[in-house]
């Protein structure tokens, strides 16, 4: 018997924005609900990789017995039905579907799974100090300072707003930049209200 399975590559739309931008508290929860029904889509931008704790579905239409809501270990490892283990971390959600599909054909022909990225945990950045809500979130898109600050519940009253850090590490070197809130406000030196990329820290004093 030659069995067809026929999906459709999805990646949509997130539905958990915080205030309208990219960025979202960060979690590491394990989906239950069955691959199957799973609708919601993160936001994924170009050149996107898989990393540690995203969320994904990996979907075959006709055949649910393969179908599993997967998160991806620290090892960057996931598990599926059948398959067992298979490496996620550092792919891009196409490159993950071709290892998927060449795996699957031992078991099915003309495999076409679809790989869903639920959640995007891998993408981090850190807020700490004079904020109202200090903690991990995750970068589902674009995101400035402001917008992390303004994820973060805004800056609390004693907040030295003039002196706000972000640290990053870059290529093996860790650098410091400085973020003046207030000069923001008065429609000044705009260039300072940078992107924010994966592994920033936020300190605000």
């Amino acid at each position: 018997m030659r069995v067809h399975l026929s999906t459709i590559f999805v990646i949509g739309l997130s539905a958990a924005a915080a205030l309208g931008t990219g960025v979202a508290p960060a979690t590491a929860q394990t989906a239950n609900r069955p691959a199957a029904q799973a609708s919601v889509a993160a936001t994924v931008s170009p050149g996107y990789v898989i990393g540690p704790e995203d969320q994904l579905s990996i979907l075959f239409f006709q055949n649910h017995d393969m179908s599993a809501d997967v998160v991806v270990r620290p090892d960057g490892m996931i598990s599926l039905p059948l398959i067992n283990e298979i490496k996620a971390s550092g792919l891009t959600p196409e490159q993950l579907r071709e290892q998927v599909t060449i795996e699957a054909k031992r078991f099915v022909q003309e495999p076409n799974p679809t790989v869903v990225v639920k959640q995007i945990n891998s993408r981090k950045v850190f807020i700490s100090g004079a904020v109202e809500k200090p903690g991990t979130y995750s970068l589902n898109g674009p995101t400035t300072i402001l917008q992390l600050i303004a994820a973060a519940g805004g800056l609390k009253e004693y907040a030295d707003s003039k002196n706000i850090a972000i640290v990053r590490t870059d290529g093996g070197r860790q650098a410091s930049l400085t973020f003046n809130y207030q000069e923001f406000l008065t429609h000044k030196n705009f260039e300072q209200n940078i992107w924010l990329q994966p592994g920033d820290t936020v300190i605000v004093r």
